[in-house]
This record gives C-alpha cells, sequence and structure tokens, in this order.
C-alpha cells in the first residue's frame, strides 16, 4: 500500500532561520534508513505558500489567485510517499519523521492511503 504524508505546519511558528544544520544531517539519515528499507518512494520540500497559485472552482466559474495569501495559517510544507504494509506503519515512519524535528517546530503530518486502480480482470 502506498501512502501519502503531507507535512503541515504554522509558518509564522517555524524557526526564522530554517532547518538547524542538526536537523537537516538527522533528516539525512532517515530518509537513507526508509531508502534502504525499501519504504521511501519520493519526498521534498515545497516551495514558499506565497510563491504558489491557488485555483478556486464554485459554480463551475474558476477564480485563479497567485500568492501570498493572507489567510494562510497552516500550509503543506513538504511531503513523502511511503509504500508500508499497513496505515500503522506509515504511521510509524510520519511519527519518526516529525519527532526529529524537535520542540522549536510546531508541525503535522495527515497520512493518507493512496487509491490504487482496481486490477485488471
Amino acid at each position: 500500500m502506498r501512502f501519502m504524508m503531507l507535512l503541515e505546519l504554522d509558518p509564522s511558528k517555524a524557526p526564522s532561520q530554517g532547518p538547524s544544520e542538526e536537523l537537516m544531517d538527522e533528516m539525512g539519515k532517515l530518509i537513507e534508513e526508509m531508502t534502504k528499507a525499501g519504504v521511501l518512494l519520493d519526498t521534498g520540500g515545497l516551495k514558499p505558500v506565497g510563491e504558489g497559485t491557488y485555483i478556486r472552482q464554485s459554480g463551475g466559474k474558476q477564480t485563479v489567485v497567485d500568492g501570498p495569501f493572507t489567510e494562510a495559517k497552516e500550509v503543506i510544507g513538504g511531503y513523502c510517499i511511503v509504500q508500508a504494509k499497513s496505515q500503522e506503519e506509515a504511521v510509524e515512519w510520519a511519527s519518526r519523521f516529525l519527532a526529529i524535528h524537535g520542540p522549536e517546530w510546531e508541525i503535522a503530518s495527515s497520512i493518507r492511503q493512496i487509491e490504487e486502480p482496481e486490477p485488471e480482470q
């Protein structure tokens, strides 16, 4: 089963200098462990929300707005796609990823199984 972990954070509560060198080292070690275990399929950070575009459709009409977005409190800061045997295993990997951030980060992860196409008969 494949799972997507969406990494959510409030940019106003993140360290102003960004991730420390120690955090980047720990993240590198965890990513290497996940890769060796055959769990990690893809991962990446996202550019700041202010550099993004928001498209909304309502009543069949689309509205396109370029950042920055004043209403954005929590944003998706990154993602990770893993191959896991169960939701519990995916949650464990996400928990380990969040834990390496330490107390200076307010960070959350939403873990969702990816819909797989039905096998052809």
